[in-house]
């Protein structure tokens, strides 16, 4: 995937200079909306890569910042024609989540928290079968299937030649004893967690019941890192209707703070191991 063009990660290194040029002329987004005669959260939108940004806007804000250097402006220009390229996830239709898989195939670290089911990269086939056509009863089969083969496709990142650096997960001990599918699909989920985290770059933790209250009961969420300096932290949180990312310093030192607090209070990973492989055979039987 590193391979080709990513055009969500291109919105959000095109956006994040476009940010750049307009505070070095020192104006507010409502300025330059006022200049162009556009709305003030169309700027605000291309500066967070939210929104899909054309040639001719990179050309007109270029003009608002006078920015003369035709190298920049050509650079900037061949940004905004490759953050218009599909990404492999359109091939599967509307994908409601797609900026966030766009993040997630760039992504170099993904540390999340989940408290109700599997995660999506560690997931089997036939739980997140499962999983879709639960979570989503409205849904017919023919787009649970295509939801699921998009879920599997995103597993390169952990199967495939372009490997997450690290990947680390802490679950609540519900996502292990919910029977998702039957016995025999949870039994073969937890022994596929098993083998998943005895990789050098995945971690996997168990907050245990016994535990008591913790910070993730406030709900679930990942944190991404990319390779490149340029591109922030992303703090993620997946909605019903909408997604939520957030990318402020104070924002993201705040869920790594939260995220430390998750790994102190969830049994080491060789305990958790060994609760998985319990209750792995638990459902064999």
């Amino acid at each position: 995937m590193s391979a080709s063009v990513n055009p969500t990660v291109r919105r959000r290194r095109l956006g994040a200079e476009l940010r750049r040029l307009r505070e070095l002329r020192g104006m507010t987004a409502e300025e330059v909306a006022g200049r162009l005669m556009v709305s003030q959260s169309k700027i605000s939108r291309l500066e967070n890569g939210r929104r899909s940004i054309s040639q001719r806007d990179v050309r007109d804000l270029c003009d608002v910042y006078e920015v003369e250097d035709e190298r920049v402006r050509t650079g900037l220009m061949e940004m905004a024609k490759e953050s218009r390229q599909r990404g492999w996830w359109h091939e599967f239709g509307d994908i409601p989540y797609s900026v966030y898989i766009g993040l997630e195939a760039e992504a170099s670290s993904i540390r999340a928290y989940e408290s109700s089911f599997v995660p999506g990269l560690l997931q089997t086939r036939e739980y997140a079968e499962a999983v879709v056509a639960g979570t989503q009863p409205d849904t017919d089969p023919v787009a649970i299937r295509r939801r699921v083969d998009v879920r599997l496709k995103r597993q390169h990142r952990i199967h495939g030649e372009d490997q997450l650096g690290s990947l680390w997960v802490v679950i609540d001990e519900a996502v292990l004893r919910r029977q998702v599918g039957g016995r025999q699909v949870m039994a073969e989920q937890l022994f596929q967690l098993v083998e998943l985290g005895e990789r050098p770059n995945i971690n996997l933790q168990v907050i245990p019941f016994e535990r008591g209250a913790h910070p993730g009961m406030t709900g679930t969420f990942s944190l991404l890192e990319f390779p490149e300096s340029a591109d922030s932290t992303v703090v993620y949180f997946e909605g019903v209707t909408s997604d939520l990312y957030l990318e402020k310093e104070a924002d993201v030192r705040r869920y790594t703070n939260l995220y430390d607090h998750l790994r102190a209070a969830a049994m080491s990973v060789a305990e958790s191991r060994s609760m998985i492989t319990h209750l792995a055979e638990e459902f064999m039987k």
